[in-house]
């Protein structure tokens, strides 16, 4: 079933997630609640799921149909989170959407930053994909200084865009496409090359937090 390699950078690497990895993964939720809540996805009317098999079953189907690619994170061989390509589109589209969590105690390690770029770099060269989005709510700091770091563009304002931690949520949109880091997005960013100013938010879409 690991058909995929595994990318790392330093102490950081990206590997496909297995069923065994259920009982680390839900070990880190449950200890992370309140640092992960606020931003974790929810279903409208619906009750939040605690079953990691159940979820890496399903991410592992998503994987054999096509559908996405779902890594954990690891620093120093220790499981420190999850990154998820998911929304696939192939044919004249070629896109697909980055969704991440980390445990608080791996919190400023460069990890996640890190795995973003790894992880794009391999849907560009790897997998045939051409664009890359991350969509992040305006109150989640740490996720933009990752879109900043990187140079991620950012795109706009999509309002009421998904159901996270009981309601519509705002979010902002970032991208890339494969011409815009030729060099690769990792090897863009640890040598000083990302754009600081391409994830700017503009005054008009900026909103009270």
């Amino acid at each position: 079933m690991d058909l995929l390699p595994g990318h790392r950078h330093g102490p950081v690497e990206l590997r496909l997630v297995r069923p065994r990895d259920a009982r680390v993964l839900q070990h880190e939720l449950v200890n992370n609640r309140s640092w992960l809540q606020r931003w974790e996805a929810t279903i409208p009317n619906g009750s939040a799921s605690f079953d990691m098999r159940l979820s890496i079953r399903r991410l592992l189907q998503q994987y054999r149909d096509g559908g996405g690619y779902p890594f954990v994170m690891e620093h120093d061989g220790e499981i420190a989170g999850q990154l998820n390509i998911w929304g696939v589109a192939r044919g004249s589209l070629c896109s697909a959407t980055i969704g991440y969590w980390v445990s608080e105690r791996f919190a400023g390690k460069g990890i996640t930053p890190t795995a973003v770029a790894l992880a794009t770099d391999a849907s560009f060269r790897e997998f045939g994909l051409h664009r890359m989005e991350i969509c992040i709510r305006p109150e989640n700091e740490a996720s933009l200084r990752v879109v900043q770091k990187l140079g991620f563009r950012y795109e706009g304002l999509r309002r009421r865009y998904i159901h996270i931690d009981g309601d519509w949520r705002d979010h902002y949109a970032f991208a890339l496409t494969r011409e815009d880091a030729p060099e690769g997005v990792l090897n863009r960013w640890i040598h000083g090359r990302a754009p600081q100013d391409a994830a700017m938010v503009p005054p008009s879409d900026r909103l009270s937090i």
